[in-house]
């Protein structure tokens, strides 16, 4: 996969096709990464027993969210919703980056990382082609995981 190289002051990102992140986001996105990390330890997953952990950055506010499973798997709810709905419900309507984890090992592929179909259709109804996403590679991975614009990860979104 061809991908050039984002640098933050502490981290290096990959970028998947058309994203151009903003220098002056580094610190965001370095403050998302680190609070998807964080809140994906409170992961309610007792069936799949895989944690995820998101961070959404929306009206210049950061919400984090995690998933939270039930028996009834219809009621699960995926952490990147949890973190937007969470942003929504605070009256924020617009995401300008977004960053999850699911705690991979380094080397895990990137399709074992990402977000869900639903997830990527709700992303979208509040993002923009441009907002990046950023993809954890894992703590102790060569680069702190790659940043893809949505309408790389959704191309031809259902939009009303």
């Amino acid at each position: 996969m061809a991908h050039s190289v984002f640098k933050t002051a502490n981290a290096t990102w990959h970028l998947i096709g058309e994203t151009s992140p903003s220098l002056q986001s580094s610190d965001r996105y370095e403050a998302l990464l680190h609070l998807a990390r964080l809140v994906r330890k409170n992961a309610y997953a007792p069936y799949s027993r895989f944690q995820v952990g998101a961070a959404v950055l929306m009206g210049g506010e950061i919400y984090s969210g995690c998933n939270v499973e039930n028996a009834s798997y219809g009621a699960t709810i995926c952490a990147e919703r949890s973190a937007i709905f969470s942003g929504v419900a605070n009256g924020a309507r617009t995401i300008d980056a977004l960053a999850l984890t699911t705690d991979p090992s380094p080397g895990t592929p990137l399709d074992k990382r990402s977000p869900c179909g639903v997830c990527r259709q709700v992303i979208s109804e509040f993002a923009k082609d441009h907002t990046p996403i950023l993809i954890d590679a894992g703590e102790g991975a060569a680069y702190a995981g790659e940043i893809i614009a949505l309408g790389q990860l959704l191309p031809w979104r259902f939009n009303l």
